[in-house]
């Protein structure tokens, strides 16, 4: 064999003459093996210089070196750049420490993908990438005694996530809309049951609070994510005379800016228009498209990274990532 070989399991029992299962046992300390046969098998890899594929070293640390990863089963629909970016933070952080990434997918309710991944002991840790109240994903995990961190702010004490700091970032945002003198603004997004729709509206509100501005609360939309929607929505808002819409997110910015324009409304002219996300069709927009700008590749980093502390036993704690952008284009000059 030649030195420089990195030496598998198969090469190390054809070359003592014994069966894989042993020298999984001999490099575990697991399972009934005599302590010669060990000896042997340790003699040998330290003279031959072994150094263990992640197969063998996850054998001898009960680890799979694979981390899961559930995805929304909508997130090629709905905030796909959120969704690639944090999923590729992932990918880069787990690849630095010899982890594979398996992906999972679920509406919050069918278990059955993420079932298998925990069942058949396919994976280390998972990170969750959507926080939602009511889905049953973070339950099973706690049942399962499963690690897990979640991308998203969290109630529980007893869950470890990261998020990015929407409230802060949409009160700021919408502050600055009102010192535009942009009053009477409607808010139209997805579902509350997502907590960072709930955190961009509480942010929102916060900023007419602060200013003891009077806010409308009748012109605010959730559960706003098709075309019809979004038009019923608008049709509304605009009936009752605002003078500027915030949307919770990029995709139903980008619904909104196809209705307005269908409807011959000008932006910023008639009525302003900004997003509490960011994305390349509303950077390019025309007019291009007030937003906040997160770094959701960050974001995948920052949970991979976490998740990692807590397998490993480091010190762990939930975080804030403080960074974001207020951009501010011309759909509110």
């Amino acid at each position: 064999m030649g030195e420089n070989r990195i030496y598998k399991i198969e090469d190390i029992a054809r070359e003592l003459g014994i069966s894989t299962s042993t020298v999984s046992r001999s490099i575990s300390g697991k399972g009934r093996i005599s302590q010669e046969t060990r000896k042997r098998v340790l003699d040998f890899i330290s003279s031959h210089d072994y150094r263990p594929n992640v197969q063998a070293k996850g054998l001898a640390q009960s680890k799979t070196y694979n981390l899961g990863l559930v995805l929304p089963l909508d997130f090629s629909e709905k905030s796909p750049a959120f969704f690639k970016d944090c999923m590729s933070g992932i990918c880069e952080a787990a690849a630095e420490n010899n982890y594979d990434v398996m992906i999972s997918m679920t509406d919050g309710q069918n278990l059955s993908q993420i079932s298998r991944l925990v069942v058949n002991r396919k994976v280390d840790g998972i990170i969750i990438s959507r926080s939602t109240a009511g889905w049953r994903v973070e339950h099973f995990l706690k049942e399962k005694n499963v690690p897990f961190v979640l991308i998203g702010s969290s109630p529980d004490p007893d869950v470890f996530f990261v998020d990015n700091s929407n409230r802060e970032a949409c009160r700021e945002l919408t502050d600055i809309l009102l010192m535009k003198s942009i009053r009477r603004m409607a808010l139209i997004g997805g579902s509350e049951m997502h907590r960072v729709n709930e955190d961009r509206k509480q942010g929102f509100l916060e900023a007419y609070y602060k200013r003891g501005i009077p806010v409308d609360q009748t012109l605010f939309f959730t559960e706003v994510d098709s075309p019809v929607k979004i038009a019923n929505a608008l049709e509304k808002v605009l009936r009752a005379g605002v003078d500027g819409i915030v949307c919770m997110d990029d995709f139903t910015c980008v619904l909104a800016v196809g209705y307005l324009r269908e409807k011959g409304i000008r932006v910023p002219q008639q009525v302003r228009l900004a997003s509490l996300y960011d994305s390349t069709q509303l950077e390019y927009n025309i007019p291009p498209v007030t937003s906040l700008r997160f770094e959701a590749k960050e974001l995948g980093r920052s949970a991979c990274t976490l998740l990692l502390d807590v397998l490993e036993g480091r010190a762990a704690r939930s975080r804030i990532l403080p960074g974001y952008q207020v951009i501010l284009r011309e759909s509110t000059k």
